[in-house]
């Protein structure tokens, strides 16, 4: 027993720290999504098992187990199809680095071959993003009274001005916003970095954060972080999911345009469409949105019906030609007695 137990450590330890990071290279968000899965899972099983986190062993890993976690997380979390797939990949990833170390660890992970992928609607040419309006009233939600509330207000002010991906807030240190050249720093999918501007009220709101929550002035600390324990930790998704959705909830009782799910990927469309309306072409739109492919933001071009509306408004404005109701345009035989004659067969 004691040997399994370590041995499952071991590895987990091992895939986190070492295996993604510097063998992979793989990206700080798809790290940090690894850790965040796994603390998921390991919280799972010790409530479902009674066990503690050092006494968890592969064999309490299991597919039914593993299932079990993925379907109270839909559940619970309400985790869309891509979510619960890629924390999936996330998982077999593990067990499949940890028995290609140890090959008797295969009887662990051949298993979970067999839990199916979930496929959710095509939502490729659907876009979930709020009017300004809607936004705005989400904005004004936080008590910013209070260190929490200015610290929430600055979080989606932030994500909203850069159009931010989440994962690429809650990487960021804190030196990543020059206030100088009022720019912000995000390192994107693949570890692609890029620098986009802000505008002047995100940085007077980020002096005021900045004075509640970085007084220390570690440049290399998280901008957005929980402290648990006396250690300061990145904040979680799980976290900001839940404080945009309560704002987005308070907010909807003065603006009824405020969707009944909102989420932080949709305040990022949201600051992509109002980018998109106000003329930014679609090419320097992905560069924004740090997409390789511009192809991608078609999407937005497909989806503004509002800017369709107003395009067949003005297309409705201009002027047509003139046509005369039927009964007053001249038959082509009036006033021509010769073709009379021929049609009537005299000619």
């Amino acid at each position: 027993m004691k040997k399994a137990v370590k041995s499952f450590a071991f590895h987990l330890g091992e895939f986190l720290d070492v295996y993604l990071p510097k063998q992979r290279n793989s990206s700080k968000h798809t790290v940090l999504a690894a850790r965040r899965t796994w603390h998921m899972l390991l919280s799972f099983i010790c409530s479902t098992t009674g066990k503690t986190v050092e006494n968890v062993t592969f064999g309490d890993l299991n597919r039914s187990a593993i299932l079990d976690f993925l379907d109270t997380c839909d559940s619970e979390r309400g985790w869309s199809p891509s979510t619960r797939n890629q924390r999936l990949s996330l998982i077999r990833s593990f067990f499949y680095y940890a028995s290609g170390l140890e090959r008797t660890l295969v009887i662990y992970s051949e298993p979970l071959r067999s839990i199916p992928l979930k496929k959710g609607p095509d939502k490729s040419h659907i876009l979930n993003f709020m009017e300004p309006e809607a936004m705005s009233a989400i904005l004004r939600q936080p008590d910013v009274a209070t260190k929490k509330g200015v610290r929430d207000t600055f979080f989606m002010v932030l994500m909203f001005d850069a159009a931010a991906r989440d994962c690429e807030m809650l990487s960021m240190p804190f030196n990543a916003l020059d206030t100088a050249r009022k720019t912000v720093y995000l390192l994107g999918k693949g570890n692609k970095p890029r620098i986009v501007p802000i505008g002047g009220d995100t940085v007077q709101h980020f002096i005021r954060y900045a004075a509640l929550y970085h007084s220390f002035g570690d440049g290399t600390q998280p901008m957005f972080y929980t402290v648990r324990h006396g250690k300061t930790n990145f904040m979680s998704d799980d976290n900001v999911a839940k404080f945009l959705q309560k704002y987005a909830d308070m907010a909807r009782i003065h603006c009824t345009d405020v969707p009944l799910a909102v989420t932080p990927h949709m305040v990022r469309k949201s600051r992509a469409m109002q980018l998109y309306r106000q003329g930014m072409p679609l090419a320097t739109l992905a560069q924004w949105l740090g997409h390789e492919d511009p192809e991608t933001t078609l999407v937005y071009a497909r989806a503004d019906t509002k800017m369709k509306r107003l395009a067949i408004e003005k297309a409705e404005a201009i002027s047509s030609p003139v046509i005369l109701p039927a009964e007053k345009i001249p038959s082509m035989w009036e006033g021509n007695e010769e073709m009379i004659k021929r049609l009537c067969g005299l000619a």
